[in-house]
């Protein structure tokens, strides 16, 4: 299976697709039913987090990401 590719969509969710798991604050897997897609909430209006039930429509979030290069790591 691919590597894991996350895709921020304008004014609505980051979309992960490829091989990945999704863990709680404690480190527990989400049962993710054999799903190689999801998308994950950023607006966080979901009443179905941390995955996007379509809240950001309904309520007008809007955020436009570009990609852009980051610093070198320090080590």
């Amino acid at each position: 299976m691919a590597a894991a590719k996350i895709t921020i969509r304008n004014d609505g969710p980051l979309r992960v697709e490829g091989d990945f798991t999704v863990v709680d604050a404690e480190g527990k897997e989400f049962g993710l039913g054999g799903r190689t897609l999801v998308s994950l909430c950023r607006c966080g209006l979901s009443q179905n987090k941390p995955f996007c039930d379509g809240a950001h429509r309904r309520g007008g979030f809007q955020s436009a990401c570009q990609a852009f290069d980051l610093p070198p790591a320090g080590n």
